[in-house]
């Protein structure tokens, strides 16, 4: 088999298909936007297609003020913006905004996509891919994604015009089975660097003590309050047994980050070295994930994958009050195999909170024992099955290969 840049037969062995790659590059449109769990499962299968040495040329589709536009600048990827509204199902009084901007996202991505003239297009769910999926229909072959154990409202859209439909979960399939006739399950993909942190790195970077248990605390990309607020109540006193991590999430999402810095440092230094916050997390994550004894966050889809993924043992505080309870079911996903403990918020009481970290700080073998459960859940492959997808649709599309079954 010769290089790509001269005409190469590259065989897809999971889904027993061959594709022809020429030395003309793969033209991909991806998108995705809002919310990291939406942003990095796009970024994840565009590491895997550019470890293939796949020539690319990407556009990535999203709103102008998500975080999806700083995400596909960092990687090297051409962004446009268009215009985005929620997707309700209860009366608002931006309702009637979104109403038209969305009819507007669609015309603009419309000419996006003319223009770029794309191979595939690949949607990760969530308001932002909807223009652009709706739009792209003629244009080229479309994959859709869910990552959650619940197909959301824009997936159920992107459904009438995907030409396959990629889930998470057997519980997300079966609900997705009900929209699109042809349905795979691939996992959640998760940024392969992520397993590759540095130890030694991270205590250096975060200035800890190798000795002493780390608990990462997270609320995801733009954090969460309400978890923010309980561990607070749990300071100082919680640093005399551990050490933590404490992410955020940034200043235009909440201004805890300020106050917790400035009660920091009216500790003892000893303690104020036990606690670093941070309101976002780059590539250090990895490296914190290799220290990490015990994680707390929200149970949203890519804290869920990377918690399998990595086999880390968690607490969780699912939101409430998501369409389809789909941070409850992503947690169950968990809670199955043995692979965490889910604290419904209002449960979750300071006094409790500490009871329950106390416990298995002091317990490693649970640790263990409930990263190793997690661990059962993941598809560490999830990337390359979703990048075996698209590349399929384009044979599909060229008439190369008929569009395999679920």
């Amino acid at each position: 088999m010769g290089q790509l840049t001269q005409h190469i037969g590259l065989a897809i062995h999971r889904i027993g298909i061959v594709v022809s790659i020429s030395r003309k590059p793969v033209r991909l449109i991806i998108a995705a936007g809002g919310t990291g769990g939406h942003v990095l499962p796009a970024v994840a299968v565009v590491e895997e297609l550019r470890s293939r040495d796949i020539p690319l040329e990407i556009l990535w589709i999203g709103s102008k003020n998500g975080v999806e536009r700083d995400i596909a600048h960092s990687h090297g990827i051409e962004f446009a913006a268009v215009q985005t509204g929620k997707l309700r199902r209860y009366l608002d009084r931006q309702t009637l905004t979104d109403a038209v901007r969305i009819p507007t996202g669609i015309v603009q991505s419309w000419f996006k996509v003319r223009a770029f003239k794309p191979d595939v297009i690949f949607g990760t769910g969530g308001n932002v891919s909807v223009p652009t999926v709706v739009a792209g229909r003629r244009s080229a072959p479309i994959l859709t994604h869910e990552q959650t154990a619940q197909v959301g409202i824009a997936n159920k859209i992107a459904a009438r015009f995907a030409t396959r439909f990629a889930a998470a979960y057997e519980e997300t399939a079966a609900i997705a089975r009900n929209y699109h006739q042809h349905v795979v399950i691939t996992g959640n993909p998760v940024r392969a660097s992520l397993a590759l942190g540095n130890k030694m790195s991270a205590w250096g970077h975060f200035g800890l003590d190798p000795d002493l248990p780390v608990v990462f605390v997270t609320g995801g990309a733009r954090g969460a309050s309400p978890i923010n607020q309980r561990i607070e109540k749990l300071l100082p006193n919680l640093l005399e047994k551990t050490q933590i991590v404490h992410q955020t999430g940034p200043s235009v999402a909440n201004d805890d980050a300020a106050r917790l810095k400035k009660m920091r440092d009216k500790w003892a230094p000893r303690l104020q070295q036990r606690y670093v916050v941070q309101e976002f997390l780059g590539p250090e994550i990895a490296d914190l994930y290799a220290i990490t004894d015990l994680v707390i966050g929200r149970a949203g889809a890519g804290t869920v994958a990377e918690l399998a993924f990595l086999g880390k043992p968690s607490i969780l505080l699912p939101l409430p009050g998501t369409w389809g309870d789909e941070q409850r079911k992503n947690a169950q996903v968990l809670t199955n195999v043995g692979g965490t403990l889910v604290l419904e918020q209002d449960d979750a009481t300071p006094d409790r909170l500490l009871r329950e970290i106390t416990a298995l700080l002091e317990d490693p073998m649970q640790r263990n024992g409930m990263g190793a459960s997690a661990g059962k859940v993941a598809r560490p492959d999830a990337a390359a099955r979703l990048a075996d997808e698209l590349l399929s649709l384009i044979a599909y599309a060229s008439g190369e290969n008929p569009l395999p079954t679920s």
